[in-house]
């Protein structure tokens, strides 16, 4: 497996450690252009824009190119968003995928299943990394901001938070920051039936930072979190995590929310999660403002 922070940050003494160049696919669309403005404002290393059609043009003094392969033989970029809609989504992956992209934040929603399984496909053959669909993307606070996550609530720090929802993603990372826990790095992983990262694989991404602890935001439905719960078993994880699960008040096999929201019997409820989780010494926060407060009893007072 690629190694996510060796292209998110690189490696101290390359000439762009820190100011990593990304690439956004649709660049001129209202989405994509609201969003390039932010994490450019960010400080995010934004080079070159792709959008069929508008090649030569220029947006926020970034220029804008016909082809993801262009882009990259002009800027050398190794990472790329795309804001496109989702039955384009798969084209513009491939094209990100051939071109040397390692690491695509798939930003939109309700991709076609058989795309997402394509596209994951394509990019475990290439060594590269996927995150999402429907991701809010990923930050590293203070250094990177891919994706469409609010600047606020993030603050760096020592602590890793993954989240299967991108809203709560944002409401833990400002309880951590306001506690004092600021974030080494905040990732959503998709609220899609498929993601191209699961939580299993983020988890090892992270693993091997230089952090004090984790923080896992769940969701009712499937079994990611009882995986999760028992991965860390199993590998023996020695650092603090705590785990946020919602929809706990959920009435049983209704759907909510995302697709992958759904229970069945007690199979993806919250209790299954939770007596998991209890397995493997993670506790379990009621509402998101617990969450500091259990991540502080873990550490012993020891602030990220």
């Amino acid at each position: 497996m690629a190694d996510l922070f060796e292209i998110l940050i690189g490696k101290e003494g390359e000439k762009d450690y820190k100011k990593k160049p990304v690439i956004v696919q649709g660049i001129t669309g209202k989405f994509g252009s609201f969003h390039t403005q932010q994490m450019i404002a960010y400080g995010t290393n934004i080079v070159a824009g792709v959008t069929p059609g508008k090649g030569g043009q220029q947006f926020e003094n970034v220029p804008i190119y016909e082809t993801v392969k262009e882009a990259v033989v002009a800027t050398g970029a190794k990472i790329s968003i795309i804001f496109v809609p989702a039955k384009f989504f798969r084209d513009a992956a491939i094209e990100a995928l051939e071109a040397g992209i390692k690491l695509l934040i798939a930003i939109p929603e309700h991709v076609p299943v058989r795309d997402a399984m394509t596209i994951l496909e394509l990019a475990k053959n290439k060594d590269a990394i996927m995150i999402g669909p429907n991701t809010p993307g990923i930050i590293v606070p203070g250094i990177i901001k891919i994706g469409i996550m609010p600047a606020t609530p993030f603050k760096p720090g020592r602590i890793a938070v993954l989240s299967r929802s991108g809203t709560l993603m944002y409401e833990v990372s400002h309880n951590l920051s306001v506690a004092n826990f600021g974030q080494s790095v905040s990732l959503g992983i998709g609220g899609d039936p498929i993601n191209g990262t699961t939580v299993i694989e983020a988890f090892d991404m992270i693993r091997k930072l230089d952090i004090d602890g984790v923080v896992v935001v769940g969701e009712i439905g499937g079994d990611a979190e009882e995986l999760l719960a028992q991965h860390i078993i199993d590998t023996k994880f020695d650092k603090p995590v705590v785990a946020y699960i919602a929809g706990r008040a959920a009435p049983k096999e209704k759907r909510m929310g995302h697709a992958g929201a759904i229970i069945y019997g007690t199979y993806g409820s919250a209790e299954s999660k939770v007596s998991m989780y209890a397995k493997a010494n993670v506790p379990v926060a009621k509402r998101p403002a617990e969450v500091p407060m259990l991540l502080a009893g873990k550490l012993g007072g020891k602030k990220g």
